[in-house]
């Protein structure tokens, strides 16, 4: 389950990979566009002022992330689904992908459907988190490999679940895109009260300890939380007040049917 409360703690944060992605997207009168994995709606609608003349949607997996979405006073169509289950009509000629795509398996797959089942000319841009071997997703398989709660964690826990602008622009181009894709670290300095959680664990709350949290018992749960704390106090030291948090993210904009399709064997 979702919890849009604590996801949205850092939302300045999580938000700029969005804007710095759509600053990418050239599209001028789109009919249609659509936000896959739009979480609680705050980004998707400004969707809806970029492009007002447009058709706005949002899809999220989480019904307590389209619950909040609906509440907001925006012309956007919020709905909750799978977006494994999802196709572009004629009309959708920009598709937008936030921090969703590390959680779908086979997301390369949908990627490679997606370029082909859009309208050429169409937007394709989504950013994913690069950060899988950071010093907190280290710590966090330490924790989850080295306590009694191992067997019951394995399955929630995957290695790097997501390809580097190399990998993905060979994924696109290989497709027939016209790509434009890049890496960026950002570099949060998240404020750390004396009396607060560290800041890189209740970051870690809202996304990647979903899974942990979801399978462990309140008890099991406060000692994983606790392990898991100490570490990151270590790796993540508070300086002044304020923790330094780099976070490196994957950013891709393809644009359909720029050239023909590579057959699979050749190489962009």
């Amino acid at each position: 389950m979702w919890d849009p409360a604590t996801y949205l703690r850092y939302r300045d944060e999580r938000g700029r990979p969005f804007h710095d992605l759509l600053a990418r997207v050239p599209a001028e009168r789109p009919r249609a566009v659509v936000d896959l994995g739009c979480g609680p709606g705050t980004l998707t609608a400004g969707l809806a002022a970029r492009w007002p003349h447009a058709r706005v949607a949002g899809l999220d997996a989480s019904a307590e992330m389209i619950g909040r979405a609906a509440a907001l006073a925006a012309p956007v169509d919020f709905a909750v689904g799978d977006v494994r289950d999802w196709r572009p009509d004629a009309d959708v000629h920009v598709v937008v992908s936030n921090a969703l795509l590390q959680w779908v398996p086979g997301h390369r797959e949908l990627l490679t459907r997606w370029s082909a089942e859009l309208p050429a000319g169409a937007w394709l841009a989504f950013a994913v988190p690069g950060n899988f071997g950071a010093p907190s997703h280290r710590a966090l398989h330490a924790v989850a490999r080295g306590g009694p709660w191992a067997a019951t964690l394995a399955p929630a826990l995957r290695d790097d679940p997501v390809d580097d602008a190399v990998g993905y622009a060979t994924l696109l181009t290989r497709a027939g895109c016209a790509v434009d894709a890049w890496e960026t670290t950002y570099v949060h300095l998240l404020p750390a009260p004396a009396d607060a959680d560290h800041p890189v664990l209740t970051w870690m709350e809202g996304t990647a300890l979903r899974p942990v949290r979801a399978a462990l018992d309140d008890a099991r749960w406060a000692d994983f939380r606790a392990q898991l704390a100490a570490r990151l106090a270590a790796a993540y030291p508070v300086r002044q007040g304020r923790v330094c948090f780099p976070f490196r993210r994957v950013f891709v904009v393809a644009r359909t049917g720029a050239r023909p399709p590579y057959p699979p064997e050749e190489s962009p």
